[in-house]
C-alpha cells in the first residue's frame, strides 16, 4: 500500500528534526566556516576519523544502491555485491598510496591536482568536464531516482518529492562540509538501521512464504531456491555475463571503475583532503568496513524479492509495460513494512539520497569556485568566494530539479546503467592520474591524450559490435551475445582495454616529449608515508580476510 500513515510521518519527522537540528548547531558552533574557503569547503582539520568514513559511505550509498542495486540483486544476484566489497579493499589501496602523495602536495581539488602536475588547460578542461558530469549525470540521477522511490513508497507527487529532496539537500549543503560531515553519521546511522530492517523483513517473509520463520531459515531458503543467485563469479553461459565477466571482476575492470571513483572523484576524496594523514586513513578504514555490511542492505533484499516472485508473490506489481522490472523490487518490500516501521525505512532511503545529494552539490560548488571562478577572479575575498558557493549549489540544484525528468533515467534501468555510461571516461582519466602520481616524465601533451583518447576509445569499442562480427572473441571470454544475438565486448572489459591503450599511449607520447626536451611538473612523492600504523594494519588485513572468505564462501 503506497501511503505512509501517522506514525511513520511522526518517525521522519523526527528523524529530519535531528537531522536539520544536528547540523543548524554545527553550523553555529562553527561560525569560521562562512568566512574561511577552505574551511567551508573541505571542514580543514575538523572533521575526525568517524565522521569522514561516515561521511565517505552516506555520500556513495543513495538510490541507485537501494533501489538499483537491488534491481540487480534480483537479476543476477549476489555476484552485483562485488561494487561493493571490492570497493573496500580499493579503499585501503587509496588510504596506503592516494592520500599520502594529496596531502604532501597540498592537494584541495581534484583539477588542482591537474593544474600542479599538468597544467591550466588540462585542469579547465577537467573542471569544466566534472561539472557536467557531476551536474548532468549524478545529481539529475540521484534525485530523480530517490524522488522516484519516495515516491513510490509514500504515494505523493513525484515533482513533490523532487523539490523536497532538493530544499532539504540544500539546507545541509549551505552549512559546508563540516555540516554534511557530521550530519552524514546522522544519515549513516538512519541509512544502516532502516536498511537492515528491510533486509530483515525480506528474510521472514521469505520463511512464512515457506511455513517456517526466522531470517536464518530464511537466508537458507534463498540459497535452496535461488542457488545460481549465491555466485560471486558468473561463468560465460550466464545471461548477466555481459555486465560482470566472471574473473574480471577480481583482475581486471572492475579494479579502474573502484579505484577512479575512490581515489579520483573530487566527489569523494574530499572528505578526507581537510584532514591529517593518519586522521584520513583511520576514516577511510571505517568506510571499508562499513562497505562489507552494505550488500546484506542493498543486495540481500533484492534476491528474496526474486524468491518470492519465483513463488507466485509481487506477479503483477513487478511488471512494466508487460515486462518485469527488477528495480521495483526494493520499494515493494517497503511498502509491506509494518507502520513505524515503514517511517524508519522511509527516513533511510531519504538519508542516502540526501546525503549523495548533498555530497555532491558541495563539490560542484568547490570545484567551481575554486578551480574555476577563482581564476576568473583572483582578487575575490573568503566572503565573497564562500558566497558564490551557495549560489553555485542553489543553480546546480535548481538544474537538476529542470532537466531530470527529460533524461528518461527511469527507463534505462538503475546501477548498471550509471556504471556502464561512468566506465566511458573512468579509464581515460584513471590512467591520467595514476600515470602523474608515479612516473615524473609524464608530460600534459600525455595526460591530454587520455582525457580525450580514453572516450573516444570506449566510444569505438562501444559502437565496434554493430560493425564487426566480434563472435570469435567469445571463446577468450571477451565477447557475448546480447539479447538481440549481437556479440559485445562486457563493459568491464572494455575499460581494461581503454586503460591500457591509454598507458601505452601517455608513455609513448611522453617519451617523445622528454626526447624533445620538455620538462614534465612531477610532484613531490615521499614513499616514507606509504608506511602505515600498526592499527591501520591490522584493520587491513581483517577486510582482507573478510572478503577473501567471502569469496571463497560464494565463489
Amino acid at each position: 500500500m503506497k501511503t505512509l500513515h501517522a506514525i511513520d510521518y511522526v518517525v521522519f519527522l523526527i528523524y529530519f528534526v535531528i537531522v536539520a537540528g544536528y547540523g543548524l548547531w554545527i553550523y553555529n558552533r562553527k561560525k569560521k566556516a562562512s568566512e574561511d574557503s577552505k574551511d567551508y569547503f573541505l571542514a580543514e582539520g575538523s572533521l575526525t576519523w568517524w565522521a569522514i568514513g561516515a561521511s565517505l559511505i552516506a555520500s556513495n550509498i543513495s538510490a541507485e544502491q537501494f533501489i538499483g542495486m537491488s534491481g540487480s540483486g534480483f537479476k543476477m544476484g549476489l555476484a552485483i555485491a562485488s561494487y561493493e566489497w571490492m570497493a573496500a579493499a580499493t579503499l585501503i589501496i587509496v588510504a596506503v598510496f592516494f592520500m599520502p602523495v594529496y596531502l604532501k602536495n597540498k592537494i584541495y581539488t581534484m583539477p588542482q591536482f591537474l593544474q600542479q602536475r599538468y597544467n591550466g588547460t588540462v585542469a579547465m578542461i577537467m573542471a569544466v568536464f566534472w561539472l557536467l558530469l557531476y551536474v548532468v549525470v549524478n545529481l539529475t540521477s540521484i534525485l530523480y531516482l530517490g524522488a522516484l522511490a519516495i515516491s513510490s513508497i509514500s504515494g505523493n507527487n513525484l515533482t513533490l518529492c523532487m523539490y523536497a529532496l532538493a530544499i532539504f539537500a540544500v539546507v545541509i549543503t549551505l552549512g559546508g562540509m563540516k555540516v554534511i560531515g557530521y550530519t552524514d553519521i546522522i544519515q549513516v546511522f538512519f541509512l544502516i538501521l532502516g536498511g537492515l530492517v528491510t533486509t530483515y523483513l525480506a528474510l521472514n517473509l521469505v520463511s512464512e512464504k515457506f511455513g517456517t520463520t526466522g531470517v536464518f531459515n530464511g537466508f537458507g531458503l534463498m540459497m535452496d531456491h535461488a542457488g545460481d543467485h549465491f555466485h560471486m563469479i558468473l561463468k560465460r553461459n550466464n545471461p548477466n555475463y555481459i555486465e560482470l565477466p566472471g574473473i574480471t571482476v577480481l583482475i581486471g575492470g572492475l579494479w579502474i571503475a573502484n579505484l577512479n571513483y575512490w581515489g579520483c572523484n573530487q566527489y569523494i576524496t574530499q572528505r578526507a583532503l581537510g584532514a591529517d594523514l593518519p586522521t584520513a586513513r583511520s576514516g577511510i578504514l571505517f568506510a571499508s568496513f562499513l562497505k562489507l555490511l552494505m550488500p546484506v542492505i542493498v543486495v540481500l533484499p533484492g534476491i528474496a524479492a526474486y524468491v518470492l516472485y519465483q513463488q507466485g508473490s509481487f506477479t503483477s506489481e513487478l511488471l512494466q509495460n508487460g515486462e518485469v522490472n527488477p528495480d521495483r523490487a526494493y520499494p515493494l518490500l517497503l511498502n509491506l513494512l509494518p507502520v513505524g516501521l515503514k517511517g524508519l525505512a522511509f527516513a533511510a532511503l531519504t538519508a542516502a539520497v540526501v546525503a549523495s545529494l548533498a555530497g555532491k552539490a558541495n563539490s560542484i560548488a568547490t570545484i567551481f569556485t575554486l578551480d574555476i571562478y577563482k581564476k576568473i577572479k583572483p582578487a575575490a575575498d573568503e566572503q565573497r568566494i564562500v558566497k558564490v558557493g551557495k549560489i553555485t549549489v542553489v543553480a546546480a540544484m535548481l538544474i537538476a530539479i529542470i532537466i531530470a525528468p527529460l533524461l528518461g533515467i527511469d527507463k534505462k534501468g538503475g546501477f548498471q546503467f550509471i556504471q556502464e555510461y561512468t566506465g566511458f571516461v573512468s579509464p581515460g582519466i584513471f590512467a591520467m592520474f595514476i600515470m602523474g602520481f608515479f612516473w615524473k616524465k609524464t608530460t600534459s601533451n600525455a595526460a591530454l591524450f587520455a582525457t580525450v583518447g580514453g572516450f573516444v576509445f570506449s566510444l569505438l569499442l562501444k559502437i565496434l559490435p554493430a560493425h564487426a562480427n566480434l563472435s570469435g572473441l567469445a571463446d577468450i571470454g571477451l565477447s557475448k551475445a546480447g539479447a538481440n544475438g549481437v556479440f559485445e565486448i562486457p563493459f568491464l572489459d572494455r575499460m581494461g582495454i581503454v586503460f591500457v591503450l591509454c598507458v601505452m599511449g601517455m608513455l609513448i607520447i611522453s617519451l617523445i616529449d622528454n626526447v624533445r626536451g620538455v620538462k614534465p611538473n612531477g610532484l613531490e612523492v615521499d614513499t616514507t608515508l606509504f608506511k602505515v600504523s600498526n592499527t591501520f594494519l591490522v584493520g587491513s588485513v581483517i577486510v582482507i580476510g573478510i572478503l577473501a572468505a567471502l569469496y571463497t564462501l560464494f565463489w
